[in-house]
């Protein structure tokens, strides 16, 4: 259809991208003119944005939202002429107002009726109120809306109809920009795209291999001509040899001319696959910006509500962002902006006496570093007290008096992150109520990035994202291992060493060597995998991979046959049938289009902490028995640090020995490669969570038996239902430790902790 051509659209659709698209200038150019009350000339688009809604609404019906604009315009048109002074209460109404007529862009025209009939009474009400004098007061009435409703200004997602950025001055304007602009494609075709794309770049990369072969055969060509001539001047003047030599030229030129062909087509074919890979990938990023637009009201009904005063900064709203990951971020900052606000920024009084100033700043920032994506969300607050979260740890049981003492502020404060955990004194309708934060931190894992919390008391808080650019892409470094190629994405690697191998050191039948003047241990990934031991060369290849963060980070070294270097690749998800591969991530394609797997750092990086820890690798049976009794093995399976070694120390003193699982999928993979006489599993976990865990488990039959408790912190009938109905045998909350019932539970399930058998 052409831009001119709008048959295809009622005058409704035509109405629903006019208010969507005024919706959004009023709510933020309402927002800009409460900071700056005084800006006359920011009045003007606002004024032209109510009246075209007005007029739009009056040509399709619309008699009450003809009513609501007209009375806003109204109001605005006296602030332009100086008759009011649009003050923080009469912007409370005009937005309530902006809210009502945005929202009909998300309905339907079958909707319309059921519309009228539900915001009747309320338009009338604050028709009237716009009329009245300005109020002294924020505007409220039953008719109200309620402040958690608010976060989000009521402007509708991405519809049928996309408007452009600007205003339109009249309807088929507005409709043919967007019909001229957007298509609707779905996510499932971009993303074959994309994997074509992939395919294509990869497939011209080929042309290299080709043009090597092709000049290998121009020098064998030479070489015959030249044993040609030799030949003719040995054996004189001949018919057939003069006949030889001029074919043999004659397909040295044809060679030269194809070869000089071929690399001009095959640097073409480069340049064209790479565009297109590149453009569509292109296809897949969205401004950042695309979730950040409804912050800056979010942030001011909430500041509002709780009487603060804050100001919003939104910094790389341009940055581009997979549109997978943006679409996961929306709830993850919404809940640290809520925090920052509910819980770090203090009351205009207690700023001053604190010798800041009142009005406090949240921050939310994105930026490209180093093939990542970082978003940091900060506030100038108080910051957060690490004594209130010791505290709540030992009055939750979480980890004995003794452990919370030696624990650093970084540990405590990734307590933050649990399910559940909250130093909040009372419960609110914004925070307080023990959830939220916990979702920054599944979220980051989920799309194989990290979350770590800074924060200094009195100074502020700032929550850091560190995420991949894309989840089609990766960067990873490609190594060798065992003849086989593998990649190790970047973000989860901290450096490559490469050095002698007479430095590496041998203490008590384990590998080590010294980085940075502390021991890290090295296991050989040849030996993780299942295939055999790396052949010992001068020079070892290393990949040094991180558990945990900053300087309490456990580091551990990966032992490889050669590094080969860095690339982009176009990833690939395993074929469901292959169920959950151990230690592979997912698959793609090397530059000569040879297939490799990439690796799951944290199942590796688990495997490699019980090797080092036990000398022994997960599933596998100790190597010396002392006697013909032996310990039962239990394994736990839960995403907190913390949680899994209060957990593994407790069973560990009631005499069974552990094994630990970082989450559902890391779980799973434990089972079936081990020998358990019990699994203790926790609810909320990444990747996999504990209800899919258990009832992953139990659909294989030699399962069928295996005693399994979920240990939670919710503590609510239907998430007990649920666990029960999965396949649990045992349902606790982690308030269990604090007597003697978690104890009870597994003596009850599987007896005491040695067997005969």
């Amino acid at each position: 259809m052409s831009a001119g051509d709008l048959g295809g659209f009622s005058l409704f659709d035509l109405f629903r991208a006019e208010a969507e698209t005024h919706g959004r200038s009023l709510n933020d150019g309402l927002l800009a003119l409460e900071a700056n009350p005084d800006d006359v000339v920011a009045i003007e688009p606002l004024m032209r944005a109510a009246h075209s809604l007005k007029g739009a609404a009056r040509i399709i019906g619309l008699d009450l939202a003809v009513k609501l604009a007209h009375a806003m315009e109204d109001v605005l048109v006296a602030a332009q002429k100086g008759r009011e002074r649009l003050a923080s209460p009469r912007i409370d109404q005009l937005l309530r107002g902006t809210d009502l007529l945005a929202k009909l862009a998300a309905i339907s025209e079958a909707e319309l009726t059921q519309w009228n009939a539900a915001h009747q009474a309320e338009v009338d009400v604050l028709a009237a109120a716009l009329a009245a004098a300005p109020p002294a007061a924020a505007f409220a009435s039953a008719a109200a809306v309620p402040v958690a409703e608010a976060f989000t200004p009521a402007i509708a997602p991405p519809s049928l109809l996309q408007p452009a950025a600007a205003p339109a001055s009249t309807v088929p304007a507005a409709a043919a920009s967007v019909e001229a602009k957007t298509v609707r494609v779905s996510a499932d075709s971009v993303d074959r795209i994309m994997r074509l794309a992939g395919e294509m770049t990869v497939e011209s990369r080929r042309f290299t291999g080709l043009r090597d072969r092709m000049l290998a055969l121009k020098e064998r060509l030479l070489d015959l001509g030249e044993t040609i001539e030799r030949l003719e001047g040995e054996v004189g003047s001949h018919p057939r040899v003069r006949e030889a030599g001029a074919r043999v030229r004659d397909a040295f030129r044809d060679a030269a001319h194809h070869l000089a062909a071929s690399d001009e087509l095959s640097q073409r074919v480069e340049e064209t696959s790479t565009s297109l890979y590149h453009a569509t990938l292109g296809s897949r990023m969205r401004p950042f910006g695309d979730i950040t637009h409804g912050f800056p009201r979010l942030v001011r009904d909430l500041a509002k509500e709780l009487g603060k005063q804050v100001k919003l900064d939104l910094v790389g709203a341009s940055v581009p962002v997979d549109r997978d990951i943006l679409a996961r971020l929306e709830a993850p900052l919404n809940h640290m902006v809520r925090n920052a606000i509910d819980h770090g920024i203090e009351m205009p009084n207690d700023r001053i006496a604190a010798s800041k100033a009142p009005m406090a700043r949240i921050a939310i920032e994105a930026r490209h570093q180093a093939g990542h994506l970082i978003v940091r969300v900060s506030d100038d607050g108080r910051g957060i007290d690490p004594e209130r979260i010791r505290a709540k740890v030992v009055s939750r049981s979480l980890a004995a008096p003794e452990m919370a003492e030696r624990m650093s502020i970084a540990e405590l404060l990734e307590f933050l992150f649990l399910p559940g955990f909250s130093t909040a004194s009372t419960v609110t309708e914004i925070s307080g109520r023990g959830v939220g934060l916990d979702v920054v931190q599944s979220t980051a894992q989920e799309i194989g990035g990290k979350a770590a919390i800074e924060s200094r008391l009195g100074k502020g808080t700032a929550f850091r994202l560190e995420l991949p650019l894309t989840l089609s892409v990766v960067r990873a470094a490609v190594v060798e291992i065992a003849g086989e190629p593998y990649a190790f994405p970047l973000v989860r690697l901290e450096r490559v060493v490469r050095m002698p191998y007479a430095e590496l050191t041998t203490v008590e039948g384990r590998q080590q060597f010294m980085l940075d003047g502390v021991s890290v241990g090295t296991v050989d990934a040849s030996v993780l995998l299942g295939l055999g031991e790396t052949e010992r060369d001068d020079t070892a290849s290393i990949m040094v991979v991180a558990h945990g963060r900053g300087d309490e980070a456990e580091r551990y070294g990966l032992l490889v046959a050669n590094f080969e270097g860095e690339s982009d690749l176009v990833v690939r998800t395993l074929d469901a049938r292959l169920g959950r591969v151990s230690h592979v991530s997912a698959a793609a394609l090397t530059e000569t289009g040879e297939p490799l797997l990439i690796v799951d750092v944290d199942d590796l990086v688990q495997s490699v902490r019980q090797l080092l820890s036990e000398g022994r690798l997960r599933g596998t049976s100790s190597s010396v028995a002392s006697s013909q009794r032996r310990k039962r093995r239990v394994l736990v399976v839960d995403d907190s640090l913390t949680v899994r070694e209060v957990e593994r120390q407790l069973l560990t003193r009631l005499g069974y020995d552990v094994d630990v699982a970082v989450d559902g999928a890391d779980g799973l993979n434990a089972v079936r490669q081990g020998s358990y006489s019990l699994v203790v599993s926790d609810v909320d976990m990444p990747r996999m969570n504990g209800f899919e865990f258990v009832a992953a488990v139990r659909r294989e039959a030699r399962f069928a038996d295996l005693p399994i408790i979920i240990v939670s912190y919710k503590d609510r009938e239907e998430d007990r239902i649920a666990g029960m109905q999965a396949g649990a045998n045992a349902y606790l909350t982690k308030g269990a430790f604090r007597d003697d019932t978690f104890a009870r539970t597994v003596s009850d399930l599987v007896g005491g902790p040695e067997t005969n058998d």
